[in-house]
């Protein structure tokens, strides 16, 4: 798949899980200052909105270096640290989410006989939002991996 595409798909994901979770927040907002009672599954769902919308959001953020970066000791170090950092610490990172994405297709299998609490649907659906933040976040690595590496040939 091209880059735009896994991209707009994360950004869709991020917005539909984003919009579920003000969906089902206000839903219980207004339950709970009128005569209704609040439908059982409205805890149950706004939690799961918001692990998805943090998991879709997580490769967005890998791919627009939206994480936190410690420059004030970084720009202490010679040129020499600062070019094995930049490829260090995305390269261990890439190890870290690879050995979280395969760990995480064991979970969802795991999760796959269990049943919600609440809404009764199969577990590894939610556990299936830890695969998409690690396979996003590898594959933004990878490319991040890929131009640092083009860029420092000489």
């Amino acid at each position: 798949m091209p880059n735009k595409t896994i991209g707009r798909l994360l950004k869709i994901g991020t917005l539909l899980s984003t919009y579920g979770l003000l969906f089902t927040v206000l839903l219980q907002i207004i339950c709970r200052f009128t005569p209704i009672n609040t439908p059982p599954w409205t805890e149950e769902a706004s939690r799961l909105f918001f692990i998805y919308a943090m998991s879709f959001a997580a490769g967005l953020a890998m791919k627009n270096e939206f994480y936190v970066h410690l420059d004030m000791f970084y720009h202490q170090f010679p040129e020499r640290i600062k070019k094995i950092l930049n490829l260090a610490v995305p390269a261990i990172t890439l190890v870290l989410f690879v050995v979280m994405a395969i760990y995480a297709i064991k979970f969802v299998i795991l999760g796959i006989p269990e049943k919600s609490p609440s809404m009764g649907f199969n577990m590894g659906i939610a556990f299936f939002s830890i695969f998409i933040m690690s396979a996003s976040i590898t594959y933004y690595l990878l490319i991040k991996i890929m131009k640092i590496m083009k860029n420092s040939r000489p």
